[in-house]
């Protein structure tokens, strides 16, 4: 069977030109409603490549998350807000993207074609058979992904990849490999749509369940969040004052910005009690 890039197949919709706006926004909304039952499919790969991932961060390793345009910047939104939403260490998780920092806000002109250039990238961070890379294209044909992932099967680090395609040439590279297929895009062709939130979904899914195996979320609260704003701040005194029963906001608030963290409060009171 010969690889179809069902990415670039014709939208289900013509003439998108002479749509009302409001026909144009319940179209993209319609399509939008089958990206999370196309991750449904998907969750038994998503859970084997979670607990991958467990394994080698409980045992001191990192996770990388590589891509180019759209699937390079969700690898990277998705890292940087590991540390403020679970109070890991900057650099425990980590976003590469095709072209370097610059390409985050503007396009880098054919870096996603060097298929050399992704694992030199994943070098200057010292890359070991300790961590876990995941590469993500919506295509799957990616030549920086692949050869990153090709790669690191060779110098024995775990690889994930997430796509878009079935049968892909980049989950062929990758030991826990992700095919989310959610199908044409409303404008043909733009994997920023459907393939993006795909992409966005399976993210969130991988980062969180990761970070709760790792012991970063107790209940269902963020007890390990950075105190980085009033809004936050606000947040962490309410878990205390629940947590501790305390009735009194300024005191739970002292509390909280001693310790730095709603876990070392409750640690530190429990300690005076």
């Amino acid at each position: 069977m010969s690889f179809v890039r069902v990415t670039e197949q014709t939208s289900h919709y013509r003439h998108l030109e002479k749509m009302t706006v409001a026909e144009i926004l319940t179209n993209i909304n319609k399509e939008d409603q089958t990206v999370p039952q196309a991750v449904a499919k998907v969750i038994p790969q998503i859970e084997k490549l979670v607990a991958a991932i467990a394994d080698k961060m409980l045992a001191g390793g990192r996770l990388f998350y590589m891509g180019a345009g759209t699937s390079g910047r969700l690898g990277i939104v998705d890292a940087s807000e590991c540390p403020p939403t679970f109070g890991v260490p900057h650099g425990l998780v980590i976003g590469i993207i095709a072209g370097g920092d610059a390409a985050i806000r503007k396009a880098v002109e054919f870096a996603e074609d060097d298929r050399e250039q992704g694992w030199k990238d994943l070098q200057e961070f010292n890359v070991t058979e300790k961590d876990v890379v995941i590469g993500i294209a919506a295509s799957g044909t990616t030549p920086y992904v692949i050869g990153a992932l090709q790669k690191c099967r060779q110098e024995g680090v775990v690889t994930g990849s997430i796509c878009c395609n079935a049968g892909a040439p980049l989950s062929a590279a990758a030991d826990y490999p992700i095919e989310v297929v959610v199908g044409p895009e409303f404008v043909t062709g733009s994997t920023r749509m459907k393939s993006g939130t795909a992409q966005k979904l399976v993210l969130n899914m991988i980062s969180t369940a990761v970070m709760i195996q790792l012991g970063r979320v107790e209940d269902n609260k963020m007890v390990n969040m950075q105190l980085s704003n009033d809004k936050l701040v606000d947040r962490g005194v309410k878990m205390l004052m629940e947590k501790l029963q305390l009735s009194e906001y300024e005191t739970a608030k002292d509390l909280l910005l001693k310790a730095g963290s709603v876990r070392k409060a409750v640690e530190e009171y429990s300690k005076m009690a």
